[in-house]
């Protein structure tokens, strides 16, 4: 299976965020949109980095008053990537090594395309094995 695969069936819809927006809007677009990272973006099309709700967490604790200041204080610039013709078990082991929830997804000229999760690459995963194990019964079914 395929990270195209994936985004076939969840839709490719990223919400971004802009740098110099503040955390405070940053963490209402979270709760509006019910997700764990954004995009950071000065144009929608390009990543400038990704701001995820444990980065908001680590950030509040280490300064309380954090609220009012820009994204782009708390996003991590090195943005891990993936494109849709790589695989879900490819990306499992980059999210698995890198220790990240979200990977945006890249078009071949390297335009925000997607966004993918570790929810969305279990989902998929899970339905490959589904998959597989209906075809293991029906040729056990059928070679009786």
């Amino acid at each position: 299976m395929r990270i195209s695969d994936i985004l076939r069936s969840k839709g490719s819809a990223v919400v971004t965020i802009r740098p110099e927006e503040s955390v405070r809007t940053l963490l209402a677009e979270l709760a509006e949109h019910n997700l764990g990272a954004l995009v950071v973006s000065t144009d929608g099309y390009t990543v400038d980095g990704i701001v995820s709700e444990r980065d908001v967490v680590r950030a509040l604790h280490a300064d309380p008053g954090l609220h009012d200041a820009p994204v782009s204080r708390i996003m991590t610039g090195d943005v891990r990537t993936c494109s849709f013709d790589d695989s879900i078990d490819d990306l499992m082991v980059l999210m698995t090594d890198q220790r990240v929830r979200h990977v945006p997804v890249l078009a071949g000229n390297g335009v925000l395309a997607g966004i993918v999760s570790i929810g969305d690459v279990v989902k998929g995963r899970i339905g490959e094995l589904e998959f597989e194990m209906e075809q293991l019964e029906g040729y056990i079914s059928n070679s009786g």
